[in-house]
């Protein structure tokens, strides 16, 4: 695909972490890259500082700054703005998957009906061999959708893509049962397809229908699986987002028909279809954005049953995923210099650390000094680096490896004290700054880490045992770098 420019007169913003220096580079984005501009490439960035693509120059650094993650094109002329647009009316076929559940999908198709989306031309329905189809045909009936019947059960990803042999509009909306949609979802996201790269665009889902009861029905409405955040992102693996599930998610179908034919879904992936079809139109040169400024609601889990059970399932697709995409499922990346910082720490050695964590600014002092910017304010982001390694080592353990914790401990030495402390802290670290942000009504500290790492817990057995499936262990293996401003060039425009 030929890349072209964010077209003239797109509306962007400048990503909240993006760092202007005063020498005028430019550092952010995500992964983190530096910047550097000549006077014409300053000038257009002038351009899209002020919200708005205004020239050609601009159009080619908005498209390289958008890939980057540096600025993130907004949504534009929205239906409602303007009803009188070409273009924007009947252009979306929603596409609904869906085993019996068909209280969930009667609220679903309730919320579509009463949001009365001026760009939405049909609703299909598709039946993925319930063992009640009456009741699912009476809800389809009901509100007026197109009702197609699976014969054998296949998943989610084979009854997308019966539906989409019969698709005829330029856009298609795939929404899970169990979610809540609520008004103009559809036609708040549809703008952004002006831009001719964009194969697919994603709202936040966050928890909706019922108010916990349960200490699960608490956790899974203050920690839903599927919410990816509040800050918008261009979609890329090993980036801020990684992936979009298809709970709710537009795609184009001229993207979905360059990549697969009329259908998009691998059928040999029972989960994780999602994550490869998002994957599968990036490598073929098409952009995938997430704007977390719409939000559609989800059902979550009431019970840790279902909660667990889900986690896990999801956790199965990872080694099959790292097959189709070798690289991208990386649990953990892992910087030379921080990764040794945080071990010396954790070891109670300070000298240590304070020589990893010199060795690793100098490092990126004459990485900066090369890439011929001021390198006077690294303390701060390094520091960050450090922080985040050991959030993210913790992160992994109690995904990966907490089953073993027991033996590390039981090893023995002199040191077994200290090794479960730092084991400890590894672990807990990360659910208790979780609880910190987020506050959960009605748990209390101890409770909440407890049900995170039975969260994470039941995720890592699913990789190990998708792991064990395909008989490697690239989705537990975290990767390596040895810079952590590794990516640090020079960018003229």
């Amino acid at each position: 695909m030929t890349t072209t420019g964010v077209p003239v007169g797109f509306r962007v913003e400048l990503d909240p972490e993006v760092v202007i220096k005063p020498d005028g580079t430019i550092f952010g984005g995500s992964p983190a890259r530096l910047f550097r501009l000549n006077p014409a490439g300053q000038e257009a960035f002038s351009q899209l500082r002020s919200g708005v693509v205004g020239s050609p120059a601009a159009s080619a650094l908005a498209r390289r700054f958008a890939d980057a993650g540096v600025v993130h094109p907004v949504r534009q002329g929205l239906p409602q703005d303007d009803g009188r647009r070409p273009g924007r009316h009947g252009v979306v076929t929603v596409i609904v998957p869906v085993r019996d559940r068909s209280a969930e999908l009667d609220r679903c198709l309730r919320g579509l009906s009463a949001s009365s989306q001026q760009a939405v031309a049909e609703v299909v329905v598709v039946d993925d061999a319930s063992h009640d189809p009456q009741a699912v045909a009476a809800v389809a009936r009901k509100h007026g959708a197109r009702l197609l019947v699976r014969s054998v059960n296949g998943g989610p990803g084979p009854a997308r893509n019966l539906a989409l042999e019969s698709v005829s509009t330029p856009l298609v909306a795939f929404l899970d049962s169990d979610c809540l949609p609520p008004a103009s979802w559809i036609d708040d996201l549809v703008g952004h397809f002006d831009d001719p790269l964009l194969a697919g665009v994603a709202p936040r889902i966050v928890a909706g229908g019922r108010s916990g009861g349960t200490l699960a029905e608490r956790f899974s409405q203050a920690r839903p699986v599927l919410d990816l955040g509040g800050l918008p992102a261009r979609v890329a693996p090993l980036s801020r987002v990684s992936y979009l599930p298809t709970a709710a998610l537009i795609l184009r179908r001229a993207a979905l028909e360059e990549i697969d034919g009329p259908t998009g879904f691998d059928e040999d992936l029972r989960y994780g279809e999602d994550v490869d079809l998002v994957w599968r139109l990036l490598e073929a040169g098409w952009r995938v954005r997430y704007d977390p400024t719409v939000e559609i609601g989800h059902e979550e889990p009431a019970g840790w049953k279902s909660l667990l059970r889900r986690r896990f399932a999801y956790g199965t697709s990872a080694a099959k995923l790292e097959e189709r995409h070798p690289g991208k499922v990386a649990p953990l990346v892992m910087v030379a210099a921080p990764v040794s910082t945080v071990t010396a720490l954790l070891a109670r050695r300070p000298l240590l650390a304070a020589a990893t964590f010199a060795a690793g600014y100098a490092d990126a002092h004459r990485a900066l000094t090369q890439a011929g910017t001021t390198s006077d304010d690294l303390l701060k982001p390094l520091a960050i680096g450090v922080r985040e390694t050991f959030f993210g080592m913790g992160r992994w353990t109690s995904q990966f490896a907490l089953p073993f914790l027991p033996l590390l401990l039981a090893l023995p030495g002199c040191h077994r004290r200290g090794r479960a402390l730092a084991a400890l802290a590894l672990v807990l670290a990360s659910p208790v700054r979780e609880w910190l942000r987020v506050r959960p009504e009605g748990i209390d500290p101890v409770r909440w880490s407890i049900a995170v790492l039975l969260d994470d817990a039941a995720y890592g057995a699913g990789v190990w045992a998708g792991s064990a499936q395909a008989r490697h262990l690239r989705a537990v293996r975290p990767s390596w770098k040895w810079r952590l401003l590794g990516s640090v060039t020079p960018k003229p425009s």
